[in-house]
């Protein structure tokens, strides 16, 4: 039981990070004309970001 939810949380640890890693190389990925006609601000997005992940 222990080792079970142990295993569970190391695992949907593993996938947020996955998750959080793509948006973040997508995020840097945007060059500043794709920002700029987003009127988006990297930093706020990358905020934005850990904020809906990791809560």
């Amino acid at each position: 039981m222990i080792f079970d939810n142990l295993v569970t949380r190391a695992r949907n640890n593993i996938a947020k990070r996955r998750h959080y890693n793509r948006l973040v190389a997508e995020i840097e990925n945007l060059s500043s004309r794709d920002l700029a006609d987003l009127r988006a601000d990297r930093s706020e997005m990358l905020y934005q970001i850990q904020k809906q992940i990791y809560g």
